[in-house]
Order: C-alpha cells, then structure tokens, then sequence
C-alpha cells in the first residue's frame, strides 16, 4: 500500500480471494497438486474485470504494474529448523517419522529443516539429505545410498536389512544382482559394484549391467569392467611423429604360410 491507511483495505482484498479460492474447502492428494489447482484458479481470477477499469481485466492491469514492483532477488525459503543429534542407526526424528542420514553422520548434530513436503538435513553448511516429507506416524524413510559405508564393512545387510530389503532398483540392476547373489561371497560382489557405482552414478550402473545381460556373461568383474570403462576418461588419439631414420621403408604384410616352413624336417629338433 502507498499510504498506511491503505493496508486495512489490502488486508481485505487477501481475506477476499482466500474466501474465492477455498470456499468450499478443497482436499488434494499431496502439495503438488494443491500447487497446480492454485495456479489454474488464480488464472481464472485474473480474467476477471478489475474493480476500478471495469473495461480491462485484473491480469492486463496487473501487466502494467509489474514493471514498477520491486523485483524478487532471493526464493523464499520457509522451514521450520530445528538441532538434532543423528542416531546411531543414522536415522533422525520428525513428527514420529524416522528419516534416514549418511552413515557419515551418525552421532552428529545437524540442522533438521522442514517445509511443508520436505525435510532437509544440513551439517556444516551444506544439505547432506533430502527426503519427500510424510505425515501420519512411526513411518521408516531410508535412501539405502546413506548406507553404503555400512554394507562395505557388513554386506550381508545386503539381504535382510531394512533400507535394502525394499530397494526399488532399476530392473537390470535387481536381475543382476540377483544372479551375483547366489554366488558364493555374492554379497561382497554386489557391494562392492554398488560402491564404484556411488561415484560414477546408478545410471552408469544400469548401463553396465544392461551390458553385461546382452553379453551373457553375468558377474561382478564383467560388470565391473563394463562400468569402468563408461566412466574412463576417452584421451583423444594423437599423432605420434616418427623420425625418419627409423620409419619403415617396406610395410610387413601378413603371411600366415610363412609358419609352415618351420614343420619342415630340418626345422625339428
């Protein structure tokens, strides 16, 4: 408002399009879709003819204004933080949900900071995991990446333990694993696949394993070499100068007959 008086009346103009928008309540399965039905709504509200230019819409009028607003410099970002001290089994506590936190932090403090469908976990400035926020109580949400420090010291967690039992893995990589797992020390194969893989990426590891089901040979080294060689560095190829006292005068050329004269019986010792 230009005057302080006029706060009273924008006030109202708030109170107004929350009455227009949420009368009657509306129920939406997550914020995503109250998100897009807000943007549809206020759309539709702004074709409306504006209260003083009768003539003209509030979305042309509001056209004219927007060059003179002061731009926004920075995304708003609304949390609610709080401190917590990560648990052993690297898991924090948010509205008796439990989330899951790199193994790296475990006996940690963090900053645990919530939005309305996120929960983010920051330690030493930086955001080390972010997960969808759930609401009702005692749910268990675990990215089995956190755990990876943990396998490589137990990998038969691999089989039964709770953030791996129901690890949505691309298809390749389950039917792989699968296969390695009924090898004997399976579980320290995998594993250690599954820790090349946290550097070079899971799509990577999809690739390799996608490679090594079209080959027909399916094991840890085969896959493994695969996904080295997709995350090797390709050096480009360079001409390499030869002086001249040592280039070929004459090109050898390929002459498997040449071997047959060493069956001759002079040649046997």
């Amino acid at each position: 408002p230009a005057s302080g008086w006029e706060k009273g009346q924008v006030e109202n103009q708030v109170g107004n399009v929350r009455e227009w928008l949420f009368t009657p309540l509306a129920r939406f399965a997550s914020f995503a879709d109250l998100n897009n039905w807000l943007a549809t709504r206020c759309k539709e509200l702004a074709q409306r003819s504006h209260p003083v230019q009768k003539q003209r819409t509030i979305a042309s009028c509001f056209a004219d204004e927007q060059s003179l607003l002061r731009p926004i410099t920075a995304h708003f970002d609304g949390y609610v933080e709080q401190m917590m001290r990560v648990s052993s089994t690297c898991l924090i506590r948010v509205d008796r949900n439990r989330y899951s936190v790199p193994a790296s932090a475990a006996g940690q403090a963090v900053s645990v900071r919530t939005t309305a469908d996120q929960v983010r976990v920051v330690a030493h400035g930086e955001v080390i995991a972010a997960h969808s926020r759930v609401f009702g109580r005692d749910q268990l949400v675990c990215d089995p990446w956190h755990y990876l420090p943990i396998l490589e010291r137990k990998p038969g967690a691999l089989r039964d333990g709770a953030p791996f039992v129901t690890w949505d893995l691309p298809r390749p990589i389950q039917v792989v694993r699968d296969r390695i797992l009924k090898h004997p020390k399976g579980d320290r194969a995998f594993v250690e696949l599954l820790m090349l893989a946290g550097e070079a990426g899971l799509d990577a590891l999809t690739v390799s394993c996608e490679l090594a089901l079209e080959s027909g040979v399916v094991s840890a080294p085969v896959v493994m070499n695969e996904l080295r060689r997709l995350i090797a560095p390709h050096l480009p190829k360079v001409a390499i100068s030869v002086p001249d006292g040592i280039a070929l005068t004459t090109e050898p050329v390929a002459n498997c007959q040449r071997y047959d004269y060493l069956l001759g019986a002079s040649n046997v010792h």
